[in-house]
Parts: structure tokens; C-alpha cells; sequence
């Protein structure tokens, strides 16, 4: 069992042999990270300058990691996964805006992707940003109990309000919407208002997903502690499982401001902190529906390993996993082979507003060595396959 994510003629079955070389130009263009960093400033540069490099940016960087600008141009990448039964998560990737006009037009994206998906198996969650809601400064100044100004305190009305809608929504079609978790500092904001709406909605079942950062070492005794505050007053816990994606970020405010890391020391203990928060929420299934989000194989079979030892389906609507588009193909398509619930996260948006996203992802991938090597080995060994 442990070689199924060796298998690259599966992992690659949709990909023709120019979109092949293209993934593999890009993994070796974010491997260095000289050529990431000139790479983004560059493309900053051109796109506030507004020269003509959407098209570019298009054809290259934004086609492998984006479904396209619209939900209907994400419909035909949409189908192909599917037809090898991944299915598809559409995530309106648009960052950084702090605006009340720009929050509301994500609300509205959000409420339409819940109608547009109701009626569609290969779609089986919606998802949404924090920050898609709201700014920043004001979840922070909410985690850190500093009071609000009369005005603030209607701008978080508001806030709250979006959430709702959506929550309302998503259970009313009964489609489960995953929130994405950001930064420690503004996170515990966040935290309080989706438990408020898994109350509210999660009586039956798990509509209303959060997300834990395993690379967080507080992460599973909150977990711990949701779980009592949910058997005492009576929901389901949806989760969403991940290692997390602001490191860099995190440590430096810690040692800015000299407060505790709250980034566990290493790798190896992100990874341990993350599959016994894994095993914890398999072990409470009856009480937290899971969706484990991870490119690292390890965590991956072990938590096929625990559906196939345990009687649940493979096919139970309380066990994803989850990877993002463009990433880890050789983990989504074999799982999906095997009948397991795969979804694949499925950006899009405008090219210009999408790039804090795909730049961010650029990054990471920089900074995670070993996931781009492992993407770059398995593309050479389908490349050689095919020769053969």
C-alpha cells in the first residue's frame, strides 16, 4: 500500500504532455528561491504599472494553479477531475481587500457558489476566507478583547452578519462550507464566530467546517476543549485539518514582539501534532466530521489506514481528504482510484486580484523543499514513462 502514491501514470492521467512540461518548468522556476522573489516583485511591478502580462501570467502560472476567472470557466477542469472521481472545492481566491464594498461582493460570490453548487455532486463544499469578510485589524482588536468604537462595533455586526448569511444558506441547500483559518493573532475572532454558527447549524450533521493549524502546538488542546463545549451543548464538530501556510509570518511577529512562538519547533513535531489530531478526530468520528487537507504522504496513509482497519466507508461524507489544485496529483488520483472522497481546492478569480494568493503559494512552495522536489520527481518519472 505504501508505493500507491508512486503511481504516476494514475496521478498524471489527465495531463497532456505540454501541460507536463509546464508543471515541470514551474516547479523548477519555484525551487529557487532568488526566482520566486524576483518573480514577485516583477510581476507586482508590471501588474501596478499595468502592463500587458495577464496573458502571461494566464498561460502559465495562474492555468496550473487556477481553475480560471469565473465559476463557469472552472466548469470544464471541474468535469475532468471528476470524471476520475475528484471532486472540486471552488475557492473565490481573492486577498487582501479591506473594503466594506469588496467584503459584500465576496459575500454575494460566496451565496452564488452555494446555489451554483447545490445541484452538483463533483462540488460537495463551498468555502470562504475570514478576512473574504472582514478586515483584519478588526478580527485582531475582537482576539485581543480591546473594546470597539461605536463604529467598529456595527463594522463586526456586519462581519457576523456575512457569516450568517452564508451558514443560513449552506444549510438550507445542505452544503457543507469549509472556513479557512489565518494568522494566530486574529484567529481566536474567527474561532468564537464559527462556533457560534456550528451551534446553530451543526445539530444533525457538520455544515459548518473550521480549520485547525496543526503547525500551531495549542491547536488540538483547543480541539479537545471544542469537543466538550459540543457534547455538552449538543452540535457536531466540522474540521478542517492542515498544517498551516503563514510560518515565516508567525515566527517573526513572535520574535518582534516577544511573545511565545506559537509554531511548534519544528517539522517533525508539526507532523506528530498533526496526525494525533488526525487520530483524535477519527477516533471521535461520531462527533467530528473530518477533512484532512495535507500534500504529505505520510499523513495521508495513515489516515487511509484508519478508514480501512475501522467499519466505516471509504465512501462515508464524514471523511475527505484534500489537496490543492495543481499540487500533489499523485496523492488526489490514486486515493480517488481507491474510492476514497478527494477534493481538490479550485481557485479562481480575476488574474490580477488572484495573485496574492498564487504568490503566496509560490512561496510556500520555496520554503517547503522537499514537497517541490517530490513534485519534480514524480513529473520526471511520468516524463520517462512516457518515453517508454
Amino acid at each position: 500500500m505504501n508505493k500507491l502514491f508512486d503511481n504516476t501514470e494514475t496521478a498524471f492521467s489527465l495531463k497532456s504532455d505540454s501541460e507536463l512540461e509546464r508543471a515541470y518548468f514551474l516547479f523548477k522556476m519555484i525551487k529557487s528561491e532568488p526566482l520566486v522573489k524576483m518573480g514577485t516583485a516583477v510581476t507586482k511591478f508590471a501588474l501596478k504599472s499595468r502592463l500587458p502580462v495577464e496573458g502571461l501570467i494566464r498561460s502559465t502560472v495562474f492555468d496550473h494553479f487556477c481553475g480560471g476567472v469565473t465559476e463557469k470557466d472552472c466548469m470544464p477542469t471541474i468535469d475532468k477531475m471528476y470524471s476520475k472521481n475528484v471532486h472540486s472545492v471552488l475557492d473565490y481566491s481573492v486577498e487582501g481587500k479591506e473594503e466594506e464594498a469588496q467584503f459584500d461582493y465576496a459575500l454575494e460570490k460566496t451565496l452564488e457558489i452555494i446555489n451554483f453548487v447545490k445541484e452538483k455532486d463533483a462540488i460537495p463544499f463551498a468555502v470562504f476566507k475570514p478576512t473574504g469578510f472582514g478586515r483584519f485589524a478588526l478580527y485582531q482588536k475582537k482576539s485581543e478583547n480591546i473594546p470597539f468604537t461605536l463604529e467598529e462595533t456595527e463594522e463586526w455586526n456586519r462581519v457576523k452578519n456575512r457569516f450568517e448569511k452564508v451558514a443560513k444558506a449552506a444549510s438550507e441547500k445542505d452544503i457543507p462550507v469549509l472556513i479557512d483559518a489565518e494568522e494566530s493573532w486574529m484567529q481566536t475572532a474567527a474561532d468564537d464566530l464559527i462556533e457560534d454558527l456550528m451551534q446553530k447549524y451543526n445539530k444533525e450533521k457538520a455544515i459548518i467546517f473550521n480549520t485547525l493549524q496543526a503547525y500551531r502546538h495549542d491547536r488540538l488542546a483547543y480541539l479537545k476543549s471544542l469537543h466538550e463545549r459540543a457534547k455538552q451543548k449538543g452540535f457536531k464538530i466540522g474540521m478542517k485539518l492542515v498544517r498551516g501556510a503563514y510560518m515565516e509570518k508567525e515566527r517573526e511577529r513572535a520574535a518582534e514582539l516577544n511573545y511565545q512562538d506559537p509554531i511548534c519547533k519544528d517539522k517533525a513535531t508539526t507532523d506528530t501534532n498533526f496526525n494525533n489530531t488526525l487520530q483524535y478526530m477519527f477516533e471521535n468520528l461520531n462527533d467530528i466530521a473530518i477533512f484532512s487537507g495535507t500534500h504529505n504522504e505520510d499523513s495521508s496513509y495513515l489516515f487511509m489506514d484508519l478508514i480501512k482497519k475501522s467499519n466505516y466507508k471509504q465512501s462515508d461524507n464524514r471523511l475527505w481528504f484534500g489537496q490543492l489544485y495543481g499540487m500533489s496529483d499523485n496523492i488526489s488520483y490514486n486515493l480517488a482510484k481507491e474510492n476514497f472522497n478527494v477534493a481538490k481546492y479550485l481557485p479562481f478569480g480575476p488574474v490580477k486580484d488572484v495573485m496574492p494568493y498564487l504568490i503566496r503559494r509560490a512561496e510556500e512552495n520555496t520554503s517547503v523543499a522537499g514537497q517541490t522536489n517530490r513534485e519534480l520527481n514524480l513529473i520526471s518519472a511520468e516524463k520517462k514513462r512516457r518515453k517508454l
